[in-house]
Protein backbone atom coordinates (compact mmCIF):
# COMPACT_ATOMS: atom_id res chain seq x y z
CA UNK A 1 0.00 0.00 0.00
CA UNK A 2 1.44 3.41 -1.00
CA UNK A 3 2.27 5.58 1.58
CA UNK A 4 2.01 9.27 2.20
CA UNK A 5 6.20 10.37 2.04
CA UNK A 6 5.84 13.90 3.02
CA UNK A 7 4.10 14.32 6.76
CA UNK A 8 1.74 16.98 7.08
CA UNK A 9 3.46 19.98 8.45
CA UNK A 10 2.60 23.60 9.29
CA UNK A 11 3.13 24.58 5.55
CA UNK A 12 0.28 22.59 4.95
CA UNK A 13 -3.41 23.90 4.22
CA UNK A 14 -6.08 22.25 7.40
CA UNK A 15 -9.45 22.55 7.65
CA UNK A 16 -11.21 20.56 10.84
CA UNK A 17 -9.71 19.75 13.88
CA UNK A 18 -6.29 20.23 14.19
CA UNK A 19 -5.52 17.39 16.08
CA UNK A 20 -8.24 14.96 14.64
CA UNK A 21 -7.91 11.38 14.98
CA UNK A 22 -8.41 11.19 11.31
CA UNK A 23 -6.32 12.85 8.43
CA UNK A 24 -7.30 12.90 5.00
CA UNK A 25 -5.04 14.41 2.73
CA UNK A 26 -5.83 15.38 -0.78
CA UNK A 27 -3.67 15.79 -3.47
CA UNK A 28 -6.44 17.93 -6.42
CA UNK A 29 -6.01 20.17 -9.21
CA UNK A 30 -8.36 23.07 -9.28
CA UNK A 31 -9.38 22.53 -13.11
CA UNK A 32 -10.43 18.83 -12.02
CA UNK A 33 -13.43 17.99 -12.62
CA UNK A 34 -13.61 14.60 -10.08
CA UNK A 35 -11.52 16.67 -7.92
CA UNK A 36 -15.00 19.38 -7.53
CA UNK A 37 -17.17 16.34 -7.15
CA UNK A 38 -14.50 15.56 -4.40
CA UNK A 39 -14.96 18.36 -2.63
CA UNK A 40 -18.22 18.06 -1.97
CA UNK A 41 -18.20 14.94 -0.57
CA UNK A 42 -15.20 15.94 1.56
CA UNK A 43 -17.17 19.05 2.84
CA UNK A 44 -19.86 16.67 3.76
CA UNK A 45 -17.34 14.26 5.35
CA UNK A 46 -15.92 17.45 7.26
CA UNK A 47 -19.65 18.16 9.03
CA UNK A 48 -19.96 14.77 9.85
CA UNK A 49 -16.84 13.80 11.36
CA UNK A 50 -16.17 17.30 12.61
CA UNK A 51 -13.29 17.78 14.57
CA UNK A 52 -12.26 14.67 14.53
CA UNK A 53 -11.09 14.43 11.20
CA UNK A 54 -8.05 16.71 9.88
CA UNK A 55 -8.58 17.90 6.16
CA UNK A 56 -5.57 18.38 4.36
CA UNK A 57 -5.35 19.85 0.86
CA UNK A 58 -2.06 19.88 -1.18
CA UNK A 59 -1.91 21.29 -4.67
CA UNK A 60 -1.54 19.01 -7.74
CA UNK A 61 -2.28 20.90 -10.65
CA UNK A 62 -2.13 18.96 -14.23
CA UNK A 63 -1.14 21.64 -16.35
CA UNK A 64 -0.81 19.26 -19.34
CA UNK A 65 -4.38 18.72 -19.21
CA UNK A 66 -5.94 21.67 -17.20
CA UNK A 67 -3.91 25.03 -17.77
CA UNK A 68 -5.84 26.86 -15.41
CA UNK A 69 -5.13 24.61 -12.45
CA UNK A 70 -1.61 26.02 -11.78
CA UNK A 71 -2.80 29.80 -11.70
CA UNK A 72 -6.14 28.94 -9.69
CA UNK A 73 -3.20 26.73 -7.26
CA UNK A 74 -1.46 29.93 -6.66
CA UNK A 75 -4.26 31.81 -6.51
CA UNK A 76 -5.21 29.88 -3.17
CA UNK A 77 -1.77 29.84 -2.00
CA UNK A 78 -2.13 34.06 -2.64
CA UNK A 79 -5.16 34.13 -0.57
CA UNK A 80 -3.55 31.85 2.10
CA UNK A 81 -0.88 33.90 2.97
CA UNK A 82 -3.21 36.14 3.70
CA UNK A 83 -5.81 33.85 6.22
CA UNK A 84 -8.08 33.09 3.28
CA UNK A 85 -6.88 29.47 1.40
CA UNK A 86 -10.17 28.14 2.23
CA UNK A 87 -12.30 31.16 0.91
CA UNK A 88 -10.49 31.08 -2.25
CA UNK A 89 -10.46 27.37 -2.73
CA UNK A 90 -14.16 26.83 -1.82
CA UNK A 91 -14.93 29.70 -4.64
CA UNK A 92 -12.87 27.85 -7.24
CA UNK A 93 -14.56 25.10 -6.52
CA UNK A 94 -17.96 26.43 -6.77
CA UNK A 95 -17.37 28.36 -9.63
CA UNK A 96 -15.17 25.55 -11.89
CA UNK A 97 -17.12 26.09 -14.97
CA UNK A 98 -15.80 29.73 -14.58
CA UNK A 99 -12.14 29.26 -14.17
CA UNK A 100 -10.13 31.68 -15.98
CA UNK A 101 -8.10 34.63 -15.30
CA UNK A 102 -10.65 37.26 -14.73
CA UNK A 103 -12.74 34.84 -12.50
CA UNK A 104 -9.31 34.66 -10.22
CA UNK A 105 -9.08 38.07 -10.02
CA UNK A 106 -12.83 38.91 -9.14
CA UNK A 107 -13.09 36.23 -6.91
CA UNK A 108 -9.71 37.88 -4.82
CA UNK A 109 -11.90 41.20 -5.02
CA UNK A 110 -14.78 39.19 -3.39
CA UNK A 111 -12.65 38.55 -0.64
CA UNK A 112 -11.16 41.76 0.22
CA UNK A 113 -8.14 40.82 -1.32
CA UNK A 114 -6.00 43.25 -3.89
CA UNK A 115 -7.03 42.36 -7.45
CA UNK A 116 -3.54 43.72 -8.70
CA UNK A 117 -1.26 42.22 -5.71
CA UNK A 118 -2.54 38.72 -6.96
CA UNK A 119 -2.36 39.82 -11.03
CA UNK A 120 1.59 40.84 -9.97
CA UNK A 121 1.81 37.52 -7.96
CA UNK A 122 1.01 35.33 -10.99
CA UNK A 123 3.02 37.55 -13.07
CA UNK A 124 5.78 36.84 -11.03
CA UNK A 125 5.11 33.32 -9.99
CA UNK A 126 5.40 34.22 -6.15
CA UNK A 127 3.46 31.60 -5.13
CA UNK A 128 4.72 29.04 -7.52
CA UNK A 129 7.82 27.52 -5.31
CA UNK A 130 5.13 26.20 -2.74
CA UNK A 131 2.81 24.82 -5.49
CA UNK A 132 5.88 23.29 -6.60
CA UNK A 133 6.83 21.51 -3.09
CA UNK A 134 3.05 20.49 -3.34
CA UNK A 135 3.08 18.68 -6.46
CA UNK A 136 6.54 17.18 -5.37
CA UNK A 137 6.08 16.15 -2.21
CA UNK A 138 2.83 14.07 -4.08
CA UNK A 139 5.35 12.81 -7.12
CA UNK A 140 7.38 11.16 -3.91
CA UNK A 141 4.08 10.06 -2.40
CA UNK A 142 3.07 7.94 -5.80
CA UNK A 143 0.43 10.98 -6.91
CA UNK A 144 -0.15 10.79 -10.47
CA UNK A 145 -3.73 11.69 -11.05
CA UNK A 146 -6.42 13.45 -8.96
CA UNK A 147 -7.87 13.51 -7.12
CA UNK A 148 -5.65 11.25 -4.87
CA UNK A 149 -6.28 10.83 -1.22
CA UNK A 150 -4.16 9.64 1.68
CA UNK A 151 -6.03 8.61 5.20
CA UNK A 152 -3.91 8.56 8.31
CA UNK A 153 -0.79 8.06 5.80
CA UNK A 154 -2.35 5.47 3.88
CA UNK A 155 -3.33 5.76 0.11
CA UNK A 156 -6.74 5.60 -0.12
CA UNK A 157 -7.98 3.48 -3.02
CA UNK A 158 -11.75 3.44 -2.98
CA UNK A 159 -14.20 5.33 -4.87
CA UNK A 160 -14.47 9.03 -3.68
CA UNK A 161 -18.18 9.07 -2.64
CA UNK A 162 -19.44 10.15 0.68
CA UNK A 163 -20.24 6.94 1.51
CA UNK A 164 -17.02 4.54 0.95
CA UNK A 165 -14.83 7.41 2.18
CA UNK A 166 -17.11 7.80 5.56
CA UNK A 167 -16.86 3.77 5.72
CA UNK A 168 -12.98 4.05 5.39
CA UNK A 169 -12.65 6.51 8.17
CA UNK A 170 -15.06 5.59 10.98
CA UNK A 171 -12.99 2.48 11.98
CA UNK A 172 -10.27 4.90 12.41
CA UNK A 173 -12.00 7.15 14.84
CA UNK A 174 -11.45 4.92 17.83
CA UNK A 175 -8.09 3.94 17.44
CA UNK A 176 -6.20 5.62 20.00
Amino acid sequence: MAELRVPVSAADHVRGGAEGKVVLVEYGDYECPYCRLAHVQVMQLGRHFGDELTYVFRNFPLTEIHPLAEPAAEAAEFAGAQGQFWAMHDAIYAHQEQLSLPFLLSAARALGLSESSLAAALEAGTYAPKVKQDFLGGVRSGVNGTPTFFINGHRYEGPFDYQHMAAAIQPLRSRP
